[in-house]
């Protein structure tokens, strides 16, 4: 790509998709808070200007972007990270030490075709790569004021051992033979997130039953209440698992017309994301409405699938013909919702709840249909 003269502060927007031309920094305080975080920045392999030519440059490169990203994320925010997989294993450090908790790690398989005989094993000395990775990453809650915050899951048993009553009570209170002492108030690998209609139950028997002194049990940091049902439910990042869907991909790299390309032969951007995957990511971590984050937007495809998939997406783009090429993309773009038959597809206002289907390629069978999404909570959080 030449480089232009222009300077930043461009913007183009559209429908649900606002691009802005330069370092997001320098407006991702004007951006809503984000339900999910997309990036798919510097590889460490030079393929852009910008992109460190070795990954053991990649920590420095994205220590303060994850700083930026970490002080405006909130408990129901998801973090996608793409990369190589020893990109990924050098910048994990750093997402950890922000307060990111690891999830799970995701295969993208391009297939043995994305190749095409160009690999001299005998010179690399090792098997061809067609593989990249997509980790899922969402926030360490803690709750607490005043250097006192506990993780949730510690918080939520000292809460119930400041009320004086023995575990089992907690399982009268969500009217359970033992699920309670032995899912909520756990601190082994059985734990689970209580559901908020427990807490609100378990709130509700504590304050009613604890200790006098000590009142109120389990309230929200600064208030003199416990959490809502509404507000607890944003204690966590959202995830909805379709059916079918599990940690490998199996879908080729871009080509066709997705692809974007300055001649028949010549692609614009060397790793162009699948808007199949893109979406699939979406729908999986957010809801219809909710906001999404495309740090380094490139070609700005997280744009195109938010748009798809009825997203308020908020991308920056550095590199002025990168950003040039991304307005155009979006401007010609209309939302598709993706049909339930492979390469089915149509032009539409918006995607309908239950309009979900697995990425091409994922073994599984054409007679299942994905799982509508379930009610969730109200995008938002007490820790915007």
């Amino acid at each position: 790509m030449t480089n232009s003269h222009r300077p930043p502060g461009k913007t183009f927007n559209k429908l649900n998709a606002h691009l802005y031309l330069g370092d997001f920094r320098s407006v991702s305080a004007d951006w809503p808070s984000p339900t999910v975080i997309v990036v798919d920045g510097p590889y460490g392999v030079g393929g852009f200007p910008g992109d460190p030519f070795t990954h053991a440059d990649l920590p420095a490169w994205y220590e303060p972007h994850v700083a930026e990203w970490s002080s405006r994320a909130t408990p129901e925010t998801t973090l996608w990270f793409w990369n190589t997989e020893i990109g990924w294993a050098t910048v994990h450090p750093v997402l950890e030490r922000h307060g990111w908790e690891y999830r799970s790690c995701h295969v993208w398989d391009k297939g043995i075709g994305h190749i095409a005989g160009n690999a001299n094993s005998k010179t690399l000395r090792k098997f061809p790569v067609v593989t990249e990775v997509c980790v899922q990453y969402v926030r360490r809650v803690r709750i607490g004021l005043n250097g006192t915050a506990l993780p949730l899951r510690e918080w939520f048993r000292s809460e119930w051992m400041r009320t004086g009553l023995p575990l089992s009570a907690s399982n009268e209170a969500c009217g359970v033979k033992n699920a309670a002492t032995r899912k909520y108030l756990t601190m082994d690998h059985l734990y689970y997130f209580p559901p908020p209609e427990a807490y609100e139950a378990i709130a509700r028997y504590a304050n009613r039953h604890g200790k006098t002194v000590g009142r109120p049990y389990f309230a929200a940091p600064g208030k003199e209440r416990p959490f809502s049902r509404s507000e607890w439910s944003r204690m966590r990042a959202k995830f909805s698992c379709e059916v079918g869907v599990s940690n490998v991909w199996r879908e080729p790299a871009v080509r066709g017309a997705e692809r974007m390309k300055t001649t028949p032969y010549k692609c614009i951007h060397m790793n162009q994301k699948p808007l199949r995957l893109l979406e699939l990511i979406l729908r999986a971590s957010s809801d219809e409405g909710d906001v999404v984050w495309e740090p380094f937007g490139g070609l700005c495809s997280i744009a195109i699938a938010s748009v798809n998939t009825s997203r308020r997406c908020y991308s920056a783009e550095i590199l002025p013909d990168y950003f040039d090429e991304a307005t155009g993309r979006l401007a010609r773009h209309e939302p598709i919702r993706r049909g339930s038959s492979p390469g089915e597809s149509r032009t539409c206002a918006a995607t309908p709840a239950g309009g979900r289907r697995p990425p091409s390629g994922v073994a599984t069978p054409s007679t299942i249909r994905p799982r509508k999404g379930g009610s969730r909570s109200p995008s938002g959080s007490l820790f915007k």
